[in-house]
C-alpha cells in the first residue's frame, strides 16, 4: 500500500509545482523575449504562435526531478541514492540540456536553427556511451539481454547493446521533438507513452522508477493546462528531448527496450514521415506528403488544430494499450 501512495504523492507533487510555477514562468519568459519562431516555410495558421513563450519543458523536468525526490525522501530515503534513480536524472537533464542549448541559439538568432545536426549527434552519442557506461558498472542486475516480446525469447547483444542504447534515445528525443508542433500534441503523446512504463516498473517491483514515471505525468497534466490550445507556452527542445530520453531510459531500465517501438508508435510515425520525404525529394524530386511532419500533412487537408492532436493522441492511446497487453503476456 505504501508504494502505491508513493505513486500518488509523486503523481500529486509534480502536477501542484508545475501548476504553482507556470503562472509565474510565463511572464518571465515573455518578458526575456524567449519566444517560438516559427519557420518561413510553414503553415500561414502558425504565424500567430510566433512570439509564444517556450523553453517551458524546464518546469516539468524540473517539477518530476522534484517530485520524485520529495516522495522518495518521504516514503523510501533510503533510496535516495539509488543507481538507477540517478542514473535516469542524469539521461533526463542531460537531454534536456541539448534542448535548452538548442533552444537558447534559436532564440538569440531569431530564427529557427539551433544545433547543427552532428553537434546534436555527438552530444547524444556521448549521452549513450555514459548510459550503458554506468548501466554495466553502477545499475545491479542489469544485463545486455534483450526480451523479444511474446515469445518471450532473450537475446545477448553483448557490446551492441551500447549501439542499441543510442539508437533508443536518438530515435526517440528526435521522434518527441518532431511531434511538438503542434498545441498539446507532444505533451498528451508523452503522457500516454510513459504510462505503460509505470506498469511495468509495477511487475518488477521498481517502485523508484514507478515513482519517477508518475511524478513526470503529473508535472506534464499540469502542463498541458498551459500548453493546450491555443497554447500559452511550448515545451520547446529543453522538453522535448528530455521527454525522449527520459522515455528511452524508461525502457531500458524496465527491460522493455523493444516494446519502446509499440509504445512511441506515434512519435516513430512521425519520424518516418520526415524521412520518406526527404529521401522523396532528393531521389525522385516528388513529396510524398503535403508536408511533414505528418501531423501537418493533415492539418493541409484542412483539419483543425484540435482535431490532429485528438486524433493523434487516439492513436498513441492505442499503441500504449498495445504495448500493455504485449508487455504483461
Amino acid at each position: 500500500m505504501e508504494n502505491f501512495l508513493k505513486l500518488i504523492f509523486a503523481f500529486g507533487v509534480g502536477f501542484v509545482l508545475v501548476l504553482i510555477a507556470m503562472p509565474r514562468v510565463i511572464p518571465f519568459l515573455h518578458k526575456m523575449k524567449f519566444g517560438q519562431v516559427e519557420r518561413e516555410e510553414g503553415l500561414a495558421s502558425h504565424k500567430v504562435k510566433n512570439g509564444t513563450p517556450t523553453m517551458g519543458g524546464i518546469v516539468f523536468v524540473l517539477a518530476a526531478i522534484l517530485g520524485t525526490a520529495i516522495s522518495t525522501l518521504v516514503f523510501d530515503i533510503k533510496n535516495i541514492f539509488n543507481p538507477e534513480l540517478i542514473l535516469t536524472t542524469v539521461v533526463l537533464v542531460g537531454y534536456s540540456l541539448i534542448g535548452l542549448i538548442d533552444d537558447a541559439l534559436i532564440i538569440l538568432k531569431h530564427q529557427n536553427e539551433g544545433l547543427k545536426a552532428w553537434q546534436k549527434f555527438l552530444m547524444q552519442a556521448i549521452l549513450a556511451v555514459g548510459c550503458y557506461l554506468y548501466l554495466e558498472n553502477f545499475v545491479p542486475g542489469f544485463t545486455t539481454e534483450v526480451t523479444i516480446p511474446i515469445v518471450k525469447v532473450n537475446i545477448d547483444f553483448g557490446w551492441f547493446y551500447a549501439v542499441l542504447v543510442f539508437i533508443m534515445f536518438t530515435g526517440e528525443s528526435n521522434g518527441v521533438n518532431l511531434s511538438d508542433g503542434l498545441d498539446g500534441l507532444a505533451t498528451g503523446l508523452s503522457m500516454v507513452a510513459i504510462a505503460p512504463f509505470i506498469i511495468y516498473a509495477i511487475m518488477i517491483k521498481d517502485y523508484t522508477i514507478a515513482s519517477y514515471a508518475t511524478a513526470m505525468v503529473g508535472a506534464l497534466l499540469g502542463f498541458m493546462y498551459f500548453n493546450y490550445h491555443p497554447a500559452r507556452i511550448f515545451m520547446g527542445d529543453v522538453g522535448s528531448l528530455g521527454l525522449g530520453g527520459f522515455l528511452a531510459i524508461l525502457a531500458i531500465l524496465t527491460k522493455q527496450e523493444l516494446l519502446l517501438i509499440v509504445v512511441g508508435g506515434v512519435f516513430l510515425m512521425e519520424t518516418l514521415s520526415v524521412i520518406i520525404q526527404v529521401v522523396s525529394f532528393k531521389t525522385r524530386g516528388k513529396r510524398v506528403f503535403k508536408m511533414a511532419p505528418i501531423h501537418h500533412h493533415f492539418e493541409m487537408l484542412g483539419w483543425s488544430e484540435q482535431q490532429v492532436t485528438i486524433s493523434f493522441w487516439f492513436i498513441g492511446f492505442i499503441c500504449g494499450i498495445i504495448a500493455i497487453v504485449i508487455g504483461v503476456m
